[in-house]
């Protein structure tokens, strides 16, 4: 396995794990294990953070940049719903 594909399965599992979190976060049943699962999801994303720059500093993982009149027909849309 290539170190590419390497961190792609990395990447993928990463943000599972983030989701996971994530739903456990929203369903904590108590403070403390709201906590435990914030702590967890927190350091999680700073995992996949980590992960995705340097893919992306290999050039691995390219992103397109958003272009604004898309942004703005999206915010529009999110603004007229509320």
């Amino acid at each position: 396995m290539q170190d590419k594909e390497l961190l792609q399965d990395i990447l993928m599992l990463e943000k599972g794990a983030c989701d996971l979190y994530m739903h456990g976060t929203v369903e904590a049943s108590t403070n403390n294990i709201n906590s435990a699962f914030k702590n967890a999801l927190n350091e999680s994303l700073t995992m996949q953070d980590n992960i995705y720059k340097q893919m992306e500093s290999k050039g691995w993982y390219q992103t397109e940049q958003a272009q604004q009149d898309k942004i703005d027909i999206l915010k529009n849309k999110f603004q007229n719903m509320q």
